[in-house]
């Protein structure tokens, strides 16, 4: 018999604290008046408090019942809480994937990004696996869903795999799967695919200071945001989603904080007189109540991530915004005498040696001015008399 009683249960109920029944069951009352039934058991030397349930909704009587049943499952070698959990019963792997997504879209900034991680599961994994009991789910099925698509449609069938995985390893960590997916196995029984360099177009920096002079024969948002990314050397993202509170225009200094980097990183871009007055003009141009520097085609969204391509398009261009980047390293390496180091820490990039990351914690700040106004001025050498249209 236990040592608590329905009269003990209701008396205790008013008293914060844990009051046992004997051989590890305990009643857990908090100081907000929560109340749960705990089992605390030991196996092979470890200590584990498992959940039993409410004291609302579990009497005394079912509790004792539930703590001797995860007792006889511990004894044979089985996890209480896993085994409640299949009784449950086990999710699809369509139901899994929509927790995971759920999960993990709070995590990703780019919103396309997200809508893309639900929709390709859709396309090539529910037709096969969609209805199947997550637990079900194993390396030849995946094999089988994925050799139809592995070489024409290479990147792809990579990332359905990747995204096949994480619902997998959610499932696993869940207690819904006992045995983790092998990635590699799968891999093995595949055609090895061929890679293809994947370079983002870049105009060659001799073309620069033209197309600049070009860009200046209209005037529009999307044109001085091309600029402004051209003469910051950043990439499209940081440009259209840059906010006024990052900018100050007296020091010449845009602040990008981390959480906007690739890098994961805070980088200061020092903005050349080029620069700022790409970033001044955008400032005369403000809408009322816009947090954004360079406007979209609503003031309180950012720009869409196809409008620099379209002006490049427009202009019959085959380069792309994130092809400047390029442009510009390259003409660091042949025209300047800067060093390279200098110009990764330019384009925000990674130190790749974990042990010079260590030591390179400087931000070469007052290096990087004297970069960018050099490139500022290589880029803008055959447009200085611009003519600015009236503010709209």
């Amino acid at each position: 018999m236990g040592k608590l009683t329905a009269t003990a249960v209701t008396a205790a109920l008013r008293r914060p604290g844990r009051h046992g029944d004997g051989d590890g069951l305990f009643l857990q009352v908090t100081a907000a008046g929560a109340a749960s039934w705990v089992l605390r058991v030991q196996k092979i030397g470890k200590r584990r408090d498992i959940g039993l349930g409410s004291a609302k909704k579990v009497g005394l009587s079912l509790a004792r019942e539930r703590a001797d049943e995860a007792r006889r499952q511990i004894e044979a070698g089985l996890d209480p809480v896993r085994e409640r959990k299949k009784a449950a019963g086990i999710p699809t792997f369509r139901e899994a994937a929509v927790l995971v997504h759920g999960e993990h879209k709070k995590t990703w900034k780019n919103g396309k990004h997200q809508d893309q991680w639900i929709n390709t599961l859709e396309t090539y994994v529910y037709p096969a696996l969609g209805d199947l009991p997550v637990s079900a789910v194993d390396g030849p099925a995946i094999r089988d869903l994925l050799a139809p698509i592995w070489i024409d449609k290479a990147e792809t069938s990579r990332r359905v795999l990747q995204r096949i995985c994480t619902v997998l390893h959610w499932a696993s960590a869940k207690g819904y799967r006992t045995i983790e997916i092998s990635r590699p196995s799968i891999l093995k029984g595949l055609p090895p695919q061929r890679r293809k360099p994947n370079h983002f177009a870049a105009m060659p920096y001799t073309d620069v200071p033209a197309f600049i002079e070009r860009l200046h024969e209209k005037e529009s948002w999307s044109r001085l945001a091309l600029e402004a990314a051209i003469l910051t050397a950043a990439r499209s993202g940081e440009i259209r989603c840059a906010t006024w509170d990052e900018v100050d225009l007296d020091k010449g200094l845009w602040s990008i904080p981390a959480g906007r980097m690739k890098a994961k990183r805070d980088h200061v871009v020092p903005l050349s007189k080029p620069a700022l007055r790409a970033f001044r003009r955008a400032a005369e141009l403000r809408i009322a109540g816009s947090e954004f520097v360079f406007q979209g085609g609503k003031p309180r969204k950012a720009m869409s991530d196809m409008t620099l391509t379209k002006v490049l398009r427009t202009m019959g261009e085959t380069a792309t915004a994130h092809g400047f980047r390029s442009s510009f390293r390259d003409w660091v390496s042949e025209e300047s005498n800067f060093s390279g180091d200098l110009a990764e820490a330019a384009l925000a990039h990674a130190v790749k040696d974990k042990t010079e990351a260590a030591y390179r914690r400087g931000d070469l700040l007052e290096k990087r001015r004297k970069l960018m106004d050099a490139w500022g001025a290589y880029c803008t050498a055959s447009s200085a008399n611009v003519v600015r249209l009236a503010r709209a």
